[in-house]
């Protein structure tokens, strides 16, 4: 991370800003499996990706925990583009729903997560993975749970 931004004083939107703009850095599983931020806003947030053999599964599909993963990343950081500084959210529960599965022939993949409602300790958001054709793949809910840090 870069030592020039203050992450703790900013809102959720500005460290999330900071981070797509290149101002400070981000990685783990957004970098393993190559995903894009692309947009964020308050309460909105959109990721791209490329699946391609190294997240098949055994069947010759891209495995289900890519999608999962993807939906997890872009819900999560939709809650977390509506954090005050100083508040923090982690997942209680994830749902997914896959309507058509991916190939390495589906990308770029587009996710979008969405903000439903956040009170004072629980955040709900809802997500879609599209393919490059803007066809429905995969659709998600999550339940976060919202606190101090």
């Amino acid at each position: 991370m870069n030592a020039s931004v203050d992450f703790p004083a900013l809102s959720g939107l500005e460290q999330l800003h900071a981070i797509f703009d290149g101002r400070a850095g981000y990685g783990g599983i957004v970098q393993t499996l190559k995903l894009r931020p692309v947009s964020a806003e308050e309460g909105f947030v959109v990721f791209e990706g490329n699946p391609d053999a190294s997240v098949y599964n055994p069947i010759g599909s891209v495995h289900g925990g890519y999608a999962a993963t993807l939906l997890d990343t872009v819900m999560g950081c939709a809650v977390h583009s509506r954090m005050k500084a100083g508040q923090g959210y982690t997942t209680l529960e994830l749902k997914v729903a896959y309507h058509k599965p991916l190939t390495d022939k589906s990308g770029p993949v587009r996710a979008e997560g969405k903000v439903i409602s956040l009170g004072r300790r629980a955040a709900f958001a809802e997500g879609r993975l599209l393919d490059k054709d803007g066809r429905l793949c995969a659709s998600a809910t999550t339940t976060c749970l919202v606190f101090s840090q």
